[in-house]
């Protein structure tokens, strides 16, 4: 049995898969946020229910918001900052009696759609988070790849290619930075984007929804979108080739940007033709989760380059 848990800002979440990949089990419980101990003992907790409903005892692999230093093994890059510079996984193994595997939630949700997903049969994934920020995991041959420094994937704090006139200046990131591309590709970041445009504020999926109903300035936001993912996407087909780059996150469900962002993404693109696939995640918000479970399966080897 595998157990993957996805430890979270605001919920903590378990689930439980057999060896087929068939769900058995799952539970959610608030994060209680800022304190240390207790995440612990409300994982150690979960962990402990799913195995007396099932009556098994399972691998676990464990997503965080975050990355343990190659350095000291503490966890660094955490939105959930009670958790930096703690020994986690050390931690969850002495708990939980057992070896966890730990990986960035992001390379947890390509690990899920690389295994069993949209990424399925594909030897280089490319995952990526549009949500409350933007994030990246890259899997191949099916396993992630973390890198030397831990932050494979973390396209979201590369600059935003190319800024033009209205993308200018260049808007502060919380990591420190300004013009990342998660400030401008995140929810929040299309949000701003509007208000910068029209002078009102909506959220992302106002827009999306307005789109439909025919408002021009939503539209004239969306491509100011897409136009920005493709240009963002392009530089990570130059560098990485991947075979198929899967969108997850809740910006994922707008339409539009499967059939337009490859049509603006050619031309960044140094090649005659592009096969990169653009694909819609297959597990939604439960693909971290599972990436997790997928995780902790992995008893005799890393499954992290």
């Amino acid at each position: 049995m595998r157990l993957g848990v996805d430890l979270g800002g605001t919920k903590i979440e378990i689930l439980a898969l057999d060896s087929s990949g068939k769900e058995r089990f799952r539970r959610r419980v608030p994060t209680p946020r800022g304190d240390y101990a207790a995440t612990l003992e409300a994982v150690a907790a979960l962990v402990s229910e799913a195995e007396r409903a099932l009556a098994a005892r399972g691998s676990v692999g464990v997503g965080i918001p975050g990355a343990l230093s190659r350095a000291t093994g503490l966890v660094k890059n955490a939105n959930s900052t009670w958790l930096i510079g703690k020994p986690l996984q050390q931690d969850l193994a002495r708990v939980l009696g057992r070896d966890v595997r730990l990986a960035n939630d992001a390379n947890c949700f390509a690990l899920s759609e690389a295994t069993d997903g949209a990424g399925r049969g594909f030897d280089v994934v490319f995952g990526v988070i549009l949500g409350t920020g933007v994030g990246g995991g890259i899997v191949v041959g099916g396993k992630v790849l973390q890198g030397t420094n831990a932050i494979a994937g973390e396209w979201g704090h590369n600059p935003l290619p190319l800024p033009q006139k209205n993308e200018l200046p260049l808007p502060q990131c919380y990591c420190g930075r300004a013009g990342c591309i998660e400030t401008y590709l995140s929810g929040p970041g299309m949000s701003a984007d509007h208000l910068r445009a029209t002078g009102h504020e909506k959220s992302a999926f106002d827009i999306a929804a307005e789109v439909s109903n025919g408002d021009a300035a939503c539209a004239a936001t969306l491509e100011r979108y897409a136009a920005r993912l493709a240009r963002s996407l392009s530089g990570v087909i130059n560098l990485l080739d991947p075979d198929v780059i899967v969108l997850g996150g809740g910006l994922s469900n707008i339409e539009l940007l499967y059939s337009r962002v490859p049509q603006l993404w050619s031309r960044h693109i140094f090649s005659d033709e592009v096969r990169t696939r653009l694909v819609r995640h297959t597990h939604g918000d439960s693909s971290g989760v599972r990436g997790a479970a997928w995780l902790g399966s992995w008893l005799g080897s890393d499954p992290c380059g």
